[in-house]
């Protein structure tokens, strides 16, 4: 699959990540990340210290861009929620800079 391209198997989840997530270059190392794996969607920093992310791809993908962040970063908690595939989405993006 290539990025962005729209494909069965498409899997979104939005994870909530707790812990030390701020001023650490968390959201630009998640797109550094998701870019090379193929995976599109969103990452921002949340008003009470957390860091929300919206990531869409293969599972297998989306497995490997979590375990990344978590030898990376210092994070205390991961909350994961299924939601609809966004089939024509391209691209990842950082928001809120």
């Amino acid at each position: 699959m290539t990025p962005g391209t729209p494909g069965k198997g498409l899997t979104r989840l939005r994870f909530i990540f707790t812990g030390r997530v701020q001023h650490v270059g968390f959201r630009y190392t998640a797109y550094y990340f998701s870019r090379g794996l193929y995976i599109t969607g969103w990452v921002d920093n949340l008003p009470d210290g957390r860091v929300a992310m919206e990531a869409q791809g293969a599972p297998m993908q989306l497995q490997k861009l979590l375990s990344r962040l978590k030898g990376q970063f210092e994070i205390d908690h991961v909350a994961v929620e299924k939601m609809e595939p966004l089939p024509h989405e391209r691209g990842f993006h950082v928001r809120g800079y």
